[in-house]
């Protein structure tokens, strides 16, 4: 594994290799073993993990619709499976996460930059949209207008609504967002600083990418301060988690530690690991902590009886062209291609948009993500945690077999958002969750996740995500190679 001998590593086996394979297993079955002992023993012995994976993810959450303190269980259970394995290098010597000390190989104190912004504050929420910028009740008609196509969840135009109400919201007076993985595609940046809040970037300690960050900051109308060491500001996760969590610890006002990093494979489970310890840190540290956390449409979820029921109307109801297709190729198939999304009636259902070519170890620094916001919302902390729609960003349309099942979404119902509107929809519906509480409170941690969910329409497409999958690459082909 490339990168792999300095801070936060996979544990090493007596041959000295770090299997991520062997520890994604273990982590599921441990995680597993908390409600389903005939699962994790399934997950110990699987031994083509890079192939059957989905099948052990889409358990856990099955395994967790109980009571909810089964899925409190499961999360938990996998926190301290991945915690208690993952290890940090320091003078050659392997540590456990706990006893990350500072200084092993990173930063041991970090001065602070800071930048003013000069630009006008924006005071009204703003969105963006297929080459318009929609404002007040445009916004509204517009969030309708995808509740009714089934592109995100009712909840959304409750959470959107209340921000629209409440503009004095979009500051965030009082509060210091810490964004981790502050040059994301993804992140809250741009829409934050325009809308003049306190932002505690975090992001690694290179030229350009401080430059776009710096940018941002000085076009907004907020404050970005940063950690520094050296000429260039900037930290890196793997290494400085220690440091991060002193300096973090000093910020003023309510802290909000924001997760939004991403990394090619095993990288990814790494810096998604350390941003967890961080957050565990911080929130030992501290009793006004927040957490903020994206999660992936493309993932397995508990989804409400509505959205079953809207997903079998459409498979029922579908054009007869599409019957007569769809018979043919469902038998040559064996079944796989164009199946109905739900049993009828199903709630909740459970969702399966799980995509096989993004590979174990995203699903797992996703699901750790998820895990983290259960934990800490169970122990009454403040977690923003939202579905964010399928975007085009950089990290997908860089895969071709991905770029082009996002261009033929549309021919199944799913719509796929620039990173413009996901960017300020989805800071929107954080800013409603600080000041909301973390919004309203389910009896089971499967709605808490289903709360304001922006989807795209996997959760109530006419067809099983996985089995339209290739169909809309085929026909998408031609518009993502354009």
């Amino acid at each position: 594994m490339a990168d792999e001998q300095h801070g936060l590593v996979f544990p090493s086996d007596d041959e000295g290799r770090r299997s991520t394979t062997a520890v994604g297993r273990a982590v599921v079955a441990d995680a597993l073993r908390a409600v389903d002992e005939v699962g994790a023993r399934a997950a110990e012995r699987e031994t083509a993990w890079r192939g059957e994976y989905l099948l052990y993810f889409r358990r856990l959450v099955e395994a967790g619709l109980g009571a909810p303190e089964d899925a409190v269980g499961i999360a938990r259970a996998g926190l301290n499976s991945l915690h208690e394995r993952m290890r940090v290098l320091g003078d050659g010597d392997e540590v456990p996460l706990a006893e990350w000390p500072t200084g092993s190989g990173g930063t041991t104190y970090f001065d602070q930059v800071e930048v003013e912004g000069t630009g006008e504050r924006v005071d009204e929420l703003v969105l963006p949209y297929r080459g318009d910028r929609l404002r007040g009740d445009e916004i509204r008609r517009q969030v309708d207008r995808w509740v009714e196509a089934g592109v995100v969840e009712p909840s959304v135009a409750e959470a959107v609504g209340a921000v629209l109400d409440n503009p004095k919201w979009l500051r965030l007076e009082g509060h210091t967002v810490a964004v981790i993985g502050a040059a994301s595609e993804m992140g809250p940046l741009q829409a934050l600083t325009r809308w003049g809040a306190r932002v505690a970037a975090v992001d690694l300690p290179k030229a350009n990418l401080w430059d776009r960050v710096a940018d941002t900051a000085r076009a907004g109308a907020g404050t970005v301060v940063a950690p520094q060491v050296g000429a260039t500001p900037g930290a890196d996760l793997l290494a400085d988690v220690p440091a991060l969590s002193q300096w973090l610890a000093e910020q003023p006002g309510t802290l909000v530690v924001g997760n939004y990093v991403y990394a090619d494979g095993a990288t990814n489970v790494r810096v998604s690991t350390a941003v967890d310890e961080l957050s565990r840190r911080l929130l030992t540290d501290r009793d006004d902590v927040a957490l903020a956390f994206l999660a992936t449409p493309t993932d397995v979820f508990a989804v409400p009886g509505e959205a079953v029921a809207q997903a079998t109307e459409r498979y029922e109801t579908r054009s007869r062209t599409a019957k007569t297709v769809g018979r043919p190729l469902r038998a040559a198939s064996g079944g796989r291609l164009l199946r109905r999304p739900y049993a009828p009636g199903t709630a909740p259902g459970v969702n399966d948009s799980l995509v096989p070519q993004q590979g174990p170890n995203y699903a797992l620094a996703k699901r750790l993500q998820r895990w983290r916001a259960t934990v800490a919302r169970h122990e009454g902390a403040t977690v923003s945690m939202n579905v964010a729609p399928p975007t085009r960003t950089r990290s997908v349309v860089k895969n071709r077999a991905l770029a082009a099942a996002y261009a033929g979404a549309h021919r199944f119902g799913v719509e796929v958002f620039d990173p413009s509107t996901s960017n300020v929809l989805m800071a929107a519906l954080l800013v409603h969750d600080l000041h909301t509480g973390g919004g309203p409170r389910h009896e089971h941690p499967w709605q808490d996740e289903a709360y304001a969910a922006a989807h795209g329409g996997l959760w109530r497409t006419a067809y099983a995500p996985r089995s339209a999958l290739g169909l809309a690459a085929l026909l998408g082909m031609g518009a993502a190679r354009g």
